[in-house]
């Protein structure tokens, strides 16, 4: 019975309320956001709203704070509970009416499970029914809420934010209060909503456009989910361009923007395809960068509203350059999680040093959007000494004969995946004979592989796309590929990635980390296999883990552990 859910009954009493006052160990996004609709009724009626909650082992989640902070603003008096030493469990709800007042006073905290479907116990009495354990609790209520709390402003969340890492606890509040749209199972369309650090992000770009920024970067790990972010900035303005450099990452991009918009009205500048009359536009850089299309007869210069240039760490090269002094837009989003170029050229004066919101891998996996990584770091005793390096990167054909039918390392690189163990894998190859042989070589031993490049030709290659599918049902266990998925592309569920090939690139590194990041249902963490011989950057590997990518000197203790994200685990085989 709905009607016995305090959810219903909070929302019938708020409905007439002229006051309301609440008073939480904890509030949880998903509490808030079934809240909100009826808060934000309360406040046109003119009515005041004071919440009191506990920040107390960081279950307050600071995103359920942001988006109360984004949706309502000021209008609702936020504060935390701020006397150190003294446990902090109340729950209760209180609402004033013209005449009397009512008070709920139970078990329920501001959480999903917890306003509807948990065993939860609450009472509620009237101030006329029994005034004087009314006028008790209220009495306690004021005093706490006056002498013993912080007003939780910008700056206070911001702080909080900044250190909160996700309690060890949130795992089992989470598997009562999973949304919607993590439950693919079912079959209702799943409304789109900003989650945890996007909710932030928003609030930081809603904040620098106020103080009249016209351009922003946003820096955020792989996996966070940057397109919808930009899906859900841009959602109040009628006229976006999406720019990426590849097709895949566009195609992607279109079905984010069209579950955030609920709308199918968009097209694609890239190929054969030149559509101009839309009011989404997702252009390739290849195409649109060209001067024969940055003119009024495509785009006029002001046609744009709102501009996301995607992995904006290319952005300095010709063809974005072009694309992003052409236009003028009343805003401009970068998007990158790599800001640091191998080249040391500057991204950061493109978009006039604004960078509003960074979250970096360690963040990410702290605050739980990520999963975090069982690294281990395998000795191969292939020997690199006697390869060259061209341009910072191994020779390819030299590679090619240290790996093409080298029997030692297939069985070594088999015996630790079985050691390890994995659903859905990706193998990450320097060739496209190295990526052949290994499906190869997988496929003689019972694991159903397939070779992924780009022009792919061989007999174990196939279609990305193909592939994909072929993965996530089950028909093939990895993905042996080359180059094709550092950028852009994500299958959620892989729960190992293998590394079969020295990675100079602190860049290409973290993205072909945080390929296999991000939450899927029923993952926990990701296996990271690391053959590493002895290449030349061999040692840096450890100090990337630690979700740092600046190329500078920091001084570096090897046997540090206190930087590597919660929960993370990083294993070095001794050789």
């Amino acid at each position: 019975d709905k009607r016995r859910q305090l959810y219903y009954q909070l929302i019938q009493s708020m409905k007439k309320a002229e006051s309301v006052d609440i008073i939480v160990s904890f509030l949880m996004e998903s509490g808030v956001r079934m809240l909100l609709k009826e808060l934000e009724h309360t406040l046109k009626r003119g009515a005041k709203i004071r919440i009191l909650t506990g920040n107390y082992l960081g279950i307050t989640q600071p995103s359920a704070l942001y988006l109360i902070k984004r949706k309502l603003g000021d209008r609702v008096d936020l504060r935390f509970y701020c006397e150190k030493g003294r446990s902090f469990h109340p729950k209760s709800y209180i609402f004033h009416y013209t005449d009397y007042s009512e008070l709920y006073i139970g078990s329920s905290n501001i959480s999903r499970s917890a306003l509807t479907s948990g065993i939860e116990w609450n009472y509620r009495f009237s101030s006329q029914k029994d005034p004087e354990n009314y006028k008790e609790f209220f009495r306690t209520f004021e005093d706490l809420f006056v002498n013993h709390s912080i007003i939780i402003d910008d700056k206070e969340l911001k702080r909080y934010s900044q250190n909160w890492h996700r309690p060890a606890v949130a795992k089992d509040l989470d598997r009562y209060d999973f949304t919607e749209s993590e439950t693919n199972d079912t079959k209702i369309k799943p409304l789109y909503e900003p989650r945890g650090a996007q909710i932030e992000a928003l609030c930081a770009l809603e904040d620098t456009r106020a103080e009249g920024a016209q351009k922003a970067l946003i820096q955020a790990a792989t996996g966070i989910g940057k397109t919808f972010l930009a899906a859900f900035d841009s959602k109040k303005y009628e006229k976006v361009l999406f720019v990426a450099h590849r097709e895949e990452i566009l195609k992607q991009a279109a079905v984010s923007f069209q579950n955030v918009r609920n709308s199918k009205d968009y097209g694609f500048f890239m190929g054969a395809e030149k559509c101009t009359d839309k009011p989404l536009i997702f252009a390739s850089v290849a195409s649109l960068g060209k001067s024969e299309y940055l003119n009024e007869q495509y785009f006029a210069s002001d046609y744009f509203d709102y501009v996301v240039i995607d992995e904006f760490h290319h952005a300095v090269n010709d063809q974005y350059r072009r694309i992003v002094e052409y236009f003028r837009p009343q805003f401009l989003l970068g998007l990158t999680a790599t800001p640091e170029r191998m080249d040391g050229k500057n991204i950061y004066e493109i978009c006039d040093y604004n960078v509003p919101y960074e979250i970096s891998l360690k963040d990410g996996i702290n605050k739980g959007m990520l999963v975090p990584f069982h690294y281990y770091g395998i000795y191969d005793e292939t020997d690199y000494t006697k390869l060259h390096i061209v341009k910072g990167k191994y020779a390819e054909e030299e590679l090619n004969r240290t790996y093409i039918g080298n029997a030692y390392r297939h069985e070594l690189i088999y015996k630790y995946y079985c050691k390890y163990g994995s659903r859905q894998a990706l193998g990450f190859c320097c060739s496209r004979k190295h990526a052949e042989e290994m499906a190869k070589e997988f496929g003689k031993r019972g694991i159903p592989s397939a070779a992924v490049y780009s022009n792919a030709d061989g007999e174990l290659s196939m279609d990305r796309a193909e592939a994909i599918e072929k993965l996530k049902n089950g028909e093939i266990k990895v993905i042996f590929s080359v180059d094709m998925f550092n950028e852009g592309v994500d299958i959620p569920s892989v729960d190992m990635v293998m590394f079969l090939r020295p990675t100079e690139s602190p860049v290409v590194f973290l993205q072909q980390l945080g390929r296999g990041l991000r939450r899927s249902k029923g993952k926990e963490y990701l296996n990271v296999l690391d053959f590493i011989g002895n290449y030349e950057k061999a040692g840096r590997v450890r100090y990337l883990l630690t979700g740092k990518n600046k190329t500078g000197k920091e001084t570096y203790y090897p046997a540090d552990k206190a930087d590597y994200p919660d929960e993370c685990f990083v294993d070095f085989d001794m050789r």
